[in-house]
């Protein structure tokens, strides 16, 4: 079997998991993991291995950029606290738990021990945002979960590096080298990944080619990952810095057509990335442990153990930091419900295996780095394990802790931003009308219909006066467009006023979208 042919095996196979997940209502990461487990360990399937490159740079920007595109950055504003905490002494606490663990239970030494705990120490944005899409979390807490996941990765990287540095070179490493460290990737990324978004900005303003477009969108990851990393600072940085800046504001660089366009072409890319690399993690993980030496087949017992500090290490690090918040906001009693959610849902994924996959081969006096192997099998584990358990029972604790939202809130949220929409498209009519802008008999069709969707009637109407003549179809079209502005307009200020979600903007955004496109060209 060709490479080729196994990469084809491997995309339909992690997209009939993916669609039988999405039809079974359940996490299609743990699906697609168990399903790679289990093809893994069949023995007539070859060795599966995966190079760093794969993973770090072909895989995880478009992953990472769509992730970072869907965070509110009215809602990151609000949350930035508890992400800051979070993403700078948890990652610290998890390291510093999970290498004093594994250097009591494993063979691993001190200094790999600590490669280990950097490896593993922060959440990963790519499964947290797969598993939580099926979830309806409160806006803040969906994006404090992901915006964790998302920022960690500096002061994870930094740690990474040093815990490298020292097992390749056997130095010490200090406290103001890591800051420095710290500085340069966190910070040159996000330099890097503002710059690029604006950029991308200046040109998406000027493009109205739905191609070139699309194309623009595909490279910005790319572009903001590989710069960043040609600069030695944060690639991972630099992307989600870039995709969080252009989430906010691509909704206002392009028009429907182009963004329905752009929207499907990258919903197609990140469905099979996504199926792709999480089969993946099943499958090589038989693979690694074939690699094994005789005195690290207690591998199983390791996976076990170090799970279990990170998970607990969370547990006991968000608790805390959640009773602070509450008492500081007197919102009534301390309540349990939202610091179990937020620590369940602290998976790991991509991004660790990816880390792993990265450690060299030897030390820089030639001799092969100890334990090398065992740090694969146990970092993949620890996914393996994180995703099974907490992707299949996340829905469930969210359910126990009741605080998801009822469909009734969110369509009844809904409901009133679509009666304001349809308000606004009647003033915009109404001023129309007042100025002579438009025939009347446009203006009649469409406020018949606008009346209708507000009083949540039928929209099908008799007299279709557009198909009397290609002169008054096209007015209706202007007409029509018009209106469509100035709903969306008033969409735009009713999130601004923080009347509607991010997530019912972007859904009643869409509408708006397709039926502008759905009105064809002049």
């Amino acid at each position: 079997m060709t490479d080729l042919t196994a990469l084809l095996l491997l995309v339909v196979f992690a997209t009939l998991v993916a669609t039988g997940a999405r039809h079974l209502r359940i996490p299609a990461p743990s699906l697609l993991v168990v399903g790679g487990l289990f093809i893994g360990l069949l023995p007539w399937v070859p060795d599966v291995q995966v190079t760093p490159e794969v993973i770090s740079v072909a895989v995880l920007p478009p992953l990472l950029y769509a992730s970072a595109e869907e965070i509110p950055w009215r809602e990151l504003r609000v949350v930035w606290r508890p992400v800051t905490v979070l993403a700078f002494g948890l990652v610290l606490a998890s390291a510093a738990a999970v290498g004093a663990v594994a250097s009591a239970v494993t063979p691993l030494s001190t200094t790999m021990a600590f490669v280990l705990g950097a490896v593993l120490a922060s959440t990963d944005p790519v499964a947290v945002t797969a598993l939580g899409r099926k979830i309806a979390l409160p806006p803040r807490i969906q994006v404090l979960v992901q915006s964790e996941s998302l920022f960690n990765d500096a002061t994870s990287l930094v740690l990474f590096k040093v815990a490298v540095g020292t097992a390749v070179a056997a130095t010490a490493v200090t406290l103001p080298a890591a800051g420095g460290q710290f500085v340069v990737l966190g910070g040159g990324g996000a330099l890097v990944g503002s710059a690029v978004a604006g950029a991308v900005a200046l040109i998406r303003r000027r493009t109205e080619d739905p191609v070139l477009e699309t194309v623009i969108a595909l490279v910005t990851p790319y572009a903001a990952y590989i710069l960043a990393e040609d600069l030695h600072t944060s690639g991972v940085t630099a992307v989600v810095v870039a995709g969080v800046v252009l989430g906010s504001t691509g909704h206002r660089l392009t028009n429907a057509t182009i963004r329905l366009q752009v929207h499907a072409v990258y919903g197609t890319l990140v469905f099979l990335l996504e199926s792709v690399v999480f089969a993946l993690i099943g499958l090589e993980l038989p693979t690694v442990v074939r690699q094994l030496a005789a005195d690290e087949r207690g591998w199983p017992f390791g996976v076990l153990a170090v799970a279990g500090t990170v998970i607990a290490v969370r547990l006991l690090g968000v608790l805390p930091l959640s009773v602070i918040m509450q008492r500081r906001r007197g919102n009534g009693p301390v309540t349990w419900r939202i610091p179990a959610v937020v620590s369940w849902a602290g998976t790991r994924g991509v991004m660790p295996l990816a880390a792993a996959l990265s450690i060299p081969l030897a030390a820089d006096d030639g001799s092969p780095l100890p334990h090398r192997p065992l740090i694969l099998v146990l970092t993949t584990g620890v996914v393996v394990f994180t995703l099974v358990l907490q992707g299949f029972t996340l829905a469930p604790v969210v359910r126990w802790s009741k605080i998801a939202l009822e469909p009734q809130h969110t369509a009844r949220e809904e409901a009133r931003a679509r009666s304001g929409l349809a308000r606004a498209g009647l003033d915009c009519l109404d001023e129309l009308e007042a100025a002579e802008a438009a025939p009347a008999p446009l203006i009649d069709q469409l406020r018949r219909g606008l009346l209708a969707r507000l009083d949540q009637a039928d929209a099908d109407h008799a007299d279709d006066v557009t198909s009397s003549s290609s002169v008054s179809a096209a007015g209706y079209r202007e007409l029509r467009r018009t209106v469509i502005a100035a709903q969306t307009t008033k969409l735009q200020a009713l999130y601004a006023a923080n009347h509607v979600s991010d997530t019912t903007r972007r859904r009643l955004q869409r509408r708006l979208d397709l039926e502008e496109a759905g009105l064809g060209d002049e």
